[in-house]
Protein backbone atom coordinates (compact mmCIF):
# COMPACT_ATOMS: atom_id res chain seq x y z
CA UNK A 1 0.00 0.00 0.00
CA UNK A 2 1.08 3.47 -0.82
CA UNK A 3 -0.43 6.54 0.75
CA UNK A 4 -0.50 10.20 0.14
CA UNK A 5 -1.32 11.49 3.66
CA UNK A 6 -3.37 14.47 4.38
CA UNK A 7 -3.09 16.58 7.51
CA UNK A 8 -6.71 15.61 8.95
CA UNK A 9 -5.02 12.36 9.28
CA UNK A 10 -1.84 13.19 10.44
CA UNK A 11 -3.59 15.52 13.42
CA UNK A 12 -5.55 12.66 14.32
CA UNK A 13 -2.35 10.74 14.89
CA UNK A 14 -0.25 13.03 15.85
CA UNK A 15 -2.46 14.46 18.37
CA UNK A 16 -3.98 10.99 19.56
CA UNK A 17 -7.82 11.61 18.41
CA UNK A 18 -10.12 9.15 18.93
CA UNK A 19 -9.21 7.51 14.87
CA UNK A 20 -5.36 7.70 15.80
CA UNK A 21 -5.40 4.25 16.03
CA UNK A 22 -6.66 3.38 12.39
CA UNK A 23 -4.41 6.06 10.76
CA UNK A 24 -1.55 4.67 12.82
CA UNK A 25 -2.16 1.23 11.36
CA UNK A 26 -2.56 2.54 7.73
CA UNK A 27 0.97 4.37 8.44
CA UNK A 28 3.01 1.62 9.65
CA UNK A 29 1.68 -0.76 6.54
CA UNK A 30 2.14 1.48 4.01
CA UNK A 31 5.00 0.75 1.83
CA UNK A 32 5.84 4.46 1.27
CA UNK A 33 4.11 7.45 2.14
CA UNK A 34 4.12 10.89 0.72
CA UNK A 35 3.38 13.99 2.26
CA UNK A 36 2.65 17.53 1.24
CA UNK A 37 5.07 20.67 2.97
CA UNK A 38 1.58 21.49 3.29
CA UNK A 39 0.59 18.34 5.65
CA UNK A 40 3.70 19.43 7.40
CA UNK A 41 3.22 22.53 8.25
CA UNK A 42 -0.39 22.67 9.24
CA UNK A 43 0.34 20.12 11.55
CA UNK A 44 3.63 22.27 13.22
CA UNK A 45 0.89 25.13 13.25
CA UNK A 46 -1.90 22.91 14.80
CA UNK A 47 0.62 21.94 17.58
CA UNK A 48 1.86 25.88 18.09
CA UNK A 49 -2.02 26.38 18.29
CA UNK A 50 -2.60 23.63 21.02
CA UNK A 51 0.44 25.52 22.89
CA UNK A 52 -1.14 29.12 22.43
CA UNK A 53 -4.37 28.20 23.69
CA UNK A 54 -3.01 26.10 26.43
CA UNK A 55 -4.45 22.70 25.24
CA UNK A 56 -0.46 21.13 25.71
CA UNK A 57 2.47 22.23 27.48
CA UNK A 58 6.00 22.97 25.60
CA UNK A 59 6.86 19.44 27.03
CA UNK A 60 4.43 17.82 25.21
CA UNK A 61 4.47 19.75 21.98
CA UNK A 62 8.15 19.07 21.74
CA UNK A 63 7.62 15.10 22.07
CA UNK A 64 4.52 15.58 19.05
CA UNK A 65 7.54 17.84 16.81
CA UNK A 66 10.11 15.22 17.24
CA UNK A 67 7.45 12.52 16.57
CA UNK A 68 6.41 13.83 13.30
CA UNK A 69 10.22 15.04 12.22
CA UNK A 70 10.82 11.26 12.84
CA UNK A 71 8.14 10.07 10.83
CA UNK A 72 8.59 12.67 8.10
CA UNK A 73 12.01 11.99 7.37
CA UNK A 74 11.00 8.49 6.29
CA UNK A 75 8.53 9.74 4.16
CA UNK A 76 8.11 11.24 0.30
CA UNK A 77 8.09 14.84 1.26
CA UNK A 78 6.11 16.99 -1.69
CA UNK A 79 6.94 20.68 -2.22
CA UNK A 80 4.49 23.43 -3.73
CA UNK A 81 5.08 23.09 -7.24
CA UNK A 82 3.81 25.47 -9.58
CA UNK A 83 2.04 22.52 -11.23
CA UNK A 84 0.25 21.58 -8.14
CA UNK A 85 -0.97 25.62 -7.53
CA UNK A 86 -2.37 25.53 -11.10
CA UNK A 87 -3.96 21.70 -10.62
CA UNK A 88 -5.73 23.72 -7.59
CA UNK A 89 -6.97 26.50 -9.16
CA UNK A 90 -8.99 24.31 -11.08
CA UNK A 91 -12.44 22.13 -10.89
CA UNK A 92 -12.19 19.10 -9.13
CA UNK A 93 -15.23 16.35 -10.04
CA UNK A 94 -16.90 17.28 -6.49
CA UNK A 95 -17.17 20.89 -5.48
CA UNK A 96 -16.88 23.09 -3.65
CA UNK A 97 -13.30 22.10 -2.01
CA UNK A 98 -11.53 24.78 -0.01
CA UNK A 99 -8.40 26.01 -0.91
CA UNK A 100 -6.10 23.82 1.16
CA UNK A 101 -7.97 20.47 0.15
CA UNK A 102 -7.41 21.42 -3.31
CA UNK A 103 -4.00 21.61 -2.88
CA UNK A 104 -4.06 18.46 -0.88
CA UNK A 105 -5.35 16.81 -3.69
CA UNK A 106 -3.43 18.22 -6.35
CA UNK A 107 -0.33 17.09 -4.88
CA UNK A 108 -2.01 13.58 -4.54
CA UNK A 109 -2.45 14.04 -8.40
CA UNK A 110 1.23 15.08 -8.52
CA UNK A 111 2.76 12.00 -6.95
CA UNK A 112 0.51 9.57 -8.44
CA UNK A 113 2.99 8.82 -11.90
CA UNK A 114 6.03 8.02 -9.59
CA UNK A 115 3.81 5.93 -7.00
CA UNK A 116 0.60 3.94 -8.87
CA UNK A 117 -1.73 3.07 -7.05
CA UNK A 118 -1.00 5.76 -4.60
CA UNK A 119 -4.16 6.30 -2.27
CA UNK A 120 -5.15 8.65 -0.27
CA UNK A 121 -5.13 8.70 3.97
CA UNK A 122 -7.88 11.35 5.29
CA UNK A 123 -10.53 11.64 7.77
CA UNK A 124 -11.90 14.83 6.15
CA UNK A 125 -15.16 13.70 4.48
CA UNK A 126 -14.59 16.66 1.42
CA UNK A 127 -11.52 15.16 0.41
CA UNK A 128 -12.43 11.56 0.56
CA UNK A 129 -15.85 12.52 -1.31
CA UNK A 130 -13.52 14.24 -4.01
CA UNK A 131 -10.87 11.81 -4.14
CA UNK A 132 -12.90 8.55 -5.07
CA UNK A 133 -13.84 10.39 -8.05
CA UNK A 134 -10.44 11.08 -9.11
CA UNK A 135 -9.60 7.29 -8.96
CA UNK A 136 -7.91 7.34 -5.48
CA UNK A 137 -8.65 4.69 -2.67
CA UNK A 138 -9.28 6.28 0.25
CA UNK A 139 -8.29 5.37 3.89
CA UNK A 140 -8.90 4.57 6.49
CA UNK A 141 -11.37 1.92 4.54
Amino acid sequence: MILYAESSALLSWLLGEAAAPQVSEALKGAEHVAVSDLGILECDRAILRGVTISRMDQATAAERRARLEQAAARWHRLRITQEIIERARHPFPVEPLRTLDALHLASALAVRPFFPGIGVLSLDERIRNAARPLGFQVYPG
